[in-house]
């Protein structure tokens, strides 16, 4: 049977023990185990994380090739002759290998990994998901968009995305240029560089960089002798990194409440967030009642936040509304 079939057959496996215990283990191999553990195929396993599979305590051997070995020896147990003097199979109990405690890897390793062993694509997440909030609020355009800079001439395109790709590249005349390549969660793009925009913004120019971009498209040349115009061109106008960009965007969280939802718990709970965030941003309430058509804006002198993430990712959980300006 298949890793699948004996989930439906006996049940949920309930660590990497059990799973390797009740498969055939001929015809999953290390190998196998190894892309499971990379695709995410075992997250779903009480107390344990990728990174963990494939720790080793120094002494050369992974914590999943020891969970292999256990089930293997565990099955060799349970084929053998061993009979005790009473007629009664033999009882012994193998112990677990301990599971490693180890550092868990990063967003954009675990998902790089992941997208190795399953065909170029993402399962679990996306590289961009911790900027979800500086995409939709600072952003006004996509990838995609560059498919066709027809469409935009004359026009600022500000997108981010991560770079996937870089060649530098030397001129004839001895000048560097660039051929670098940023995905976002539309497409992805070849974008090429050169002169002064080359030399100003190389340095961001790294695997694996998140990157907010300013662009603007010029229309393309007009040819004299001919007078056809060549392709949109497209200017660099900034780089940043995009882990820089809430900070320097986003100037004021502005809190939306709806006087009747407000209960004294939400309330506690929403003060008790914002102080677990204290920045130099500046922070306003706008409490509404939309039935008497209601607005009482409200300016905090005293409390400043860090508008971050976490702080969106726990608005957005208790249900408040906000705003960045």
């Amino acid at each position: 049977m298949t890793i699948v079939e004996h989930r439906e057959k006996d049940g949920p496996y309930k660590s990497i023990f059990d799973l390797a215990k009740r498969i055939d283990l001929r015809a999953a191999n290390k190998r196998a185990f190894e892309n499971l553990a990379l695709a995410g195929g075992f997250d779903g396993l009480a107390d344990t994380h990728r990174a963990q599979y494939f720790h080793d305590d120094g002494d050369g051997i992974t914590f999943l090739e020891k969970a292999i070995k256990y089930a293997q020896k565990h099955k060799e147990n349970e084929n053998s002759a061993q009979v005790s003097l009473f007629g009664e199979a033999s009882d012994v109990q193998i112990p677990e290998p301990e599971v490693p405690p180890c550092e868990e890897w990063g967003t954009m390793e675990k998902l790089s990994k992941e997208r190795e062993v399953v065909g170029g694509v993402y399962i679990s997440g996306h590289p961009l998901d911790d900027f979800k909030t500086e995409m939709k609020t600072f952003c006004n355009g996509t990838i995609s968009m560059f498919n066709d800079l027809n469409l935009y001439v004359n026009r600022e395109i500000v997108f981010g995305g991560v770079v996937t790709d870089v060649q530098h590249r030397v001129s004839k005349q001895g000048k560097g240029w660039a051929m670098f390549t940023i995905e976002d969660y539309t497409d992805s793009f070849e974008f090429r560089v050169f002169g002064e925009e080359y030399l100003k913004f190389r340095h961001f120019f790294m695997i694996n960089s998140f990157v907010f971009v300013k662009t603007f498209v010029r229309e393309g040349w007009t040819n004299k002798d001919t007078g056809k115009k060549s392709d949109p061109r497209l200017q660099f106008n900034s780089f940043q990194l995009l882990h820089d960009v809430m900070e320097n965007y986003a100037k004021k969280l502005s809190i939306q409440l709806d006087v009747r939802d407000l209960t004294e718990q939400k309330i506690i709970a929403l003060k008790e967030l914002l102080n677990e965030h204290p920045g130099s941003q500046a922070l306003n309430f706008l409490v509404y009642d939309m039935k008497e058509k209601i607005k009482l804006p409200m300016i905090s002198r005293k409390q400043k936040v860090k508008v971050c993430q976490e702080l969106i990712t726990e608005l957005e959980v208790q249900q408040v509304k906000y705003k960045l300006n």
